[in-house]
C-alpha cells in the first residue's frame, strides 16, 4: 500500500523518568523545585554525555559539566504533561494520544485495605505478608526468607499505582507467581482498588544478601482507556515494535511485535539490532532502569552513570540510522533522585529529534502535551488518529 510519508521508520526511545524541570503546577503534586536531569548534574563531579549534548539536551536545562551547543544536530524542545498525573502509564498513554483526567489509585501511605488482602488470600490460598510501600530489594531482605520457609506471598506497593507480588523462582515458582498476579489483577479492577499495574517480581537466592530479582518480571496493566496512535498504526498495516515494558504498559494493544529487555543497556542493544532490520513503522522503546534502579532509590550518582551508559549506546544507534529514519528521545515523567521521598516528580520532559536527512536544527516551541509524539508519528504515516485523542503534529518543523 502506497503512503505519502517523510520517514520510513520512527524510533521513540523513552528514558524513563528523565524530567528536565518542574511543571507550572508541580507543587499541586507535592513537587517543588524539582529537576531530575539538572539535579543529577549538580550531584556528580563528572558527567560525560557527548551524544545527548550534540542533540541539544543541555540546551533544555542547565548542566554543571555539559555546555549547551550553539548548533545541535537536530531539533530539541520541552513537552508538558496535559494529563492529571505523573506515572508511567499516564505518561506513555498521553504520548500516544490519551489525556488521563483521573489519577490511578495509590496505596503508598496505608498499604492495601484489609478487604482487598482478605480476598486475595482467599482466592490464591496464600497468606499475604508485607503489605506496605517498600523498595523491591529491601523487602526481599526483610521477608524473602519467611516466604521461602512458609510459602506466604510478599505483597507490596510503592509511590506508583502498583500492586507487586514477589515469588522465589525455585520455591514459589513462576507459574504460581503469575497465577497469583492474574487473580490480583482481577480483584483490583474494582474502582476503589484500581491500580495501574499488578507486577510479578520473581527473584532467586536462598538467604539475605543473595536475593536478586530476575528478568522474568511481568506487568499486568490496565488496558488503555481508548484507542491510541499505536492502534491506528497497526490497523494501517504498519509495524509497531515494542522494546522493554511498552507492551505491558499498553497491555499489548496496538503492538505487532514485542521484545523484553533485561536492562536499559540491553534495551538499547536491542534497539541497535532493530535498526539493522527491515521494517516500516514504529519502534517504541522504554528504558526503565533510570527510574527503577536510580530515581526511586534516590541515587543521583547511579542515575548519572546510567545516562552515560545510555549515551555510549546512543552513539552506536546514531551510526545505524538510515536517511529515512527518525529518532525521538523523550521521557514519561520525572523522578528527581535528590528530592524527598521516593515518588515520581511532576516535570516537563525532553523532546529530541534527529534524522540523518535533516538539513535544519534548533529549538522547537514548548508543547503543552506529550501527545505531539503520537500525532507526529501518525501524520508521518498519513494515518488518522483515533477519535477522542489529543495532540498535534510537529512533523513540518522537522526539516
Amino acid at each position: 500500500m502506497f503512503r505519502l510519508k517523510k520517514y520510513n521508520r520512527i524510533f521513540v526511545v523513552v528514558m524513563d523518568s528523565l524530567g528536565i524541570g518542574a511543571m507550572e503546577d508541580s507543587e499541586r503534586f507535592g513537587d517543588k523545585g524539582v529537576n531530575t536531569l539538572g539535579h543529577i548534574s549538580q550531584s556528580v563531579d563528572s558527567f560525560v554525555i557527548p551524544n545527548l549534548q550534540k542533540m541539544g539536551m543541555a540546551n533544555l536545562t542547565p548542566l554543571k559539566q555539559v555546555a549547551a551547543v550553539p548548533s545541535s544536530c537536530g531539533y530539541y524542545g520541552k513537552l508538558k504533561e496535559a494529563s492529571n498525573g505523573k506515572d508511567t502509564m499516564t505518561g506513555h498513554w498521553e504520548m500516544m494520544g490519551l489525556k488521563i483526567e483521573k489519577p490511578f489509585k495509590t496505596f503508598t501511605d496505608t498499604g492495601f485495605p484489609p478487604e482487598l488482602v482478605a480476598e486475595l488470600e482467599a482466592r490464591t490460598g496464600r497468606k499475604v505478608i508485607g503489605n506496605k510501600s517498600a523498595s523491591g530489594t529491601a523487602i526481599l531482605d526483610e521477608l524473602a526468607e519467611e516466604e521461602i520457609a512458609t510459602g506466604h506471598m510478599i505483597v507490596y506497593t510503592s509511590a506508583d499505582s502498583v500492586l507487586q507480588i514477589c515469588g522465589n523462582e525455585e520455591t514459589f515458582g513462576l507459574d504460581e507467581l503469575y497465577r497469583c498476579c492474574e487473580i490480583a489483577r482481577e480483584i483490583t479492577m474494582k474502582d476503589e482498588w484500581k491500580v495501574g499495574r499488578v507486577i510479578a517480581r520473581p527473584y532467586v537466592g536462598k538467604k539475605k544478601g543473595e536475593f536478586k530479582r530476575t528478568g522474568n518480571r511481568h506487568d499486568y496493566a490496565l488496558k488503555p482507556l481508548g484507542k491510541t496512535a499505536l492502534d491506528a498504526l497497526k490497523a494501517a498495516g504498519l509495524d509497531v515494535i515494542s522494546i522493554g515494558k511498552i507492551r505491558d504498559i499498553f497491555d499489548g494493544e496496538g503492538i505487532t511485535r514485542a521484545l523484553k529487555s533485561r536492562s536499559s543497556v540491553h534495551g538499547m542493544e536491542q534497539t541497535i539490532e532493530m535498526a539493522k532490520e527491515t521494517f516500516e513503522g514504529l519502534c517504541f522503546v522504554n528504558l526503565v532502569d533510570f527510574d527503577a534502579l536510580w530515581g526511586h532509590r534516590r541515587d543521583p550518582r547511579g542515575y548519572a552513570r546510567e545516562i552515560e551508559a545510555f549515551d555510549q549506546k546512543l552513539g552506536i544507534l546514531l551510526t545505524c540510522l538510515k536517511e529515512d529514519d527518525l529518532l525521538l528521545i523523550t521521557a514519561d515523567h520525572g523522578n528527581d533522585p535528590t528530592y524527598t521521598g521516593t515518588d515520581h516528580t511532576r516535570e516537563k520532559v525532553p523532546f529530541l529529534a534527529y534524522s540523518p536527512s535533516m538539513k535544519g536544527h534548533g529549538e522547537l516551541p514548548e508543547a503543552d502535551t506529550f501527545a505531539v509524539i503520537g500525532a507526529t508519528i501518525a501524520d508521518n504515516f498519513d494515518v488518522t488518529m483515533p477519535d477522542g485523542t489529543i495532540g498535534y503534529s510537529v512533523l513540518d518543523q522537522l526539516n
